[in-house]
């Protein structure tokens, strides 16, 4: 019998994406299938976050459901939200682990697999700090995430001084995404004066693209403003754009990541640019499919007719967009910020609801 043919991984437009231009992608998930499938077509690293592990829980109940109930019998002491991180950091070894290969064939310049500090302590730098030292020494090419609050900003210098890759996250602004790399700039040359290599550092800015356009529309309707429809897809694609301009101006050593996919322009628009792409499964999926070969558009720039809009119309976009928009003593305010730290926050604890489902069932719901 002849063999079924196999797909041809060549042929997917990211994977070409990432043999034809500098443009990396990442798998938005530590799931294993998923990964592997995204390292299959190009990917190059990977990201969690509580919303991811739940999502990863609830798809991979087979493998983690009896590894909770193991963890608990094994620590009769551990309280439920022991437990839960012991999970997550278990959860990103795994993921890690499907990356190592790629991580050697790049000598540590990828092959990382992010790890999202507790988001309850987002005011608190010294708590980000150790939690991020150790989950570095889980595995070499674990990265780790620390948001872009004013605390968050002080953690991601002092934790790149120790060495650290970080992934800035919560981010969503050009003033954000300067003070992260200021941040990192500082933290480098602290560890290069202790006569520790940088050369091996591998420091991401991520700017969630696909919440600022969210910030936008809620506005929008909140305040009863009338734009022109399309101007809202094209918020986070400036914001970005505007963002990746100063970082090659200013030579900074942090490489801008564009998170949360809502539309094509979220991949289309940044193919070209020395950057990474967090892309979630089902994009990947829809982006493959697309046949699509995009050009390189990083360059390009946005519409000025539709960034006027943006700006006359919708002011929290300027906060956003000018390189001093925001304070850093204003980024845990800006609206997209408190409403991402919510949802991290809430995802945290269902999480750890989750886990108390498993080891602690309710008694009153019959067991299937």
């Amino acid at each position: 019998m002849t063999a079924p043919a196999q797909e041809s991984f060549v042929d997917s437009p990211l994977f070409r994406m990432t043999r034809a231009t500098p443009t990396d992608y990442w798998n938005d998930s530590c799931a294993v299938a998923d990964l592997q499938f995204a390292v299959a077509r190009g990917a190059t690293g990977a990201t969690s976050n509580p919303s991811i592990v739940l999502d990863v829980l609830r798809s991979e109940k087979a493998h983690w459901i009896p590894r909770i109930r193991q963890l608990a019998l094994d620590n009769p002491v551990w309280t439920e939200t022991d437990i839960t991180w012991a999970l997550i950091e278990e959860m990103a070894v795994r993921g890690a682990s499907i990356l190592e290969p790629v991580f050697r064939r790049e000598a540590g310049h990828k092959g990382r697999l992010s790890l999202q500090t507790n988001p309850q302590n987002y005011p608190n730098a010294d708590r980000m700090l150790e939690q991020g030292l150790r989950f570095a020494g889980l595995a070499p090419n674990i990265q780790v995430k620390f948001p872009a609050t004013r605390a968050g900003i002080q953690a991601i210098e002092l934790a790149t001084a120790a060495g650290v890759n970080i992934n800035a996250t919560v981010c969503f602004t050009v003033a954000q995404a300067i003070a992260v790399a200021e941040a990192v700039e500082r933290g480098l040359d602290a560890l290069a004066q202790r006569g520790d290599d940088v050369a091996a550092m591998a420091p991401v800015c991520t700017i969630m693209v696909g919440r600022l356009d969210d910030w936008m529309r809620i506005l929008v309707e909140r305040d009863d403003i009338a734009v022109h429809p399309d101007v809202l897809n094209w918020a986070g694609v400036a914001a970005f754009k505007r963002a990746y301009g100063i970082f090659r101006e200013r030579h900074y050593r942090t490489r801008l990541l564009a998170a949360a996919y809502r539309h094509r322009l979220h991949w289309t628009e940044f193919v070209g640019g020395d950057v990474v792409l967090t892309i979630p499964h089902a994009w990947q999926v829809r982006f493959n499919g697309s046949g699509i070969s995009p050009a390189v558009a990083i360059d390009e720039p946005v519409d000025a007719g539709t960034i006027n809009e943006l700006l006359t119309r919708i002011p929290d976009f300027g906060r956003a967009f000018e390189p001093a928009g925001l304070a850093i003593d204003e980024f845990d305010g800006y609206g997209a910020t408190v409403r991402t730290l919510r949802g991290f926050i809430k995802s945290y604890h269902d999480l750890v609801g989750a886990i108390r489902d498993v080891v602690l069932p309710d008694p009153d719901i019959k067991s299937g």
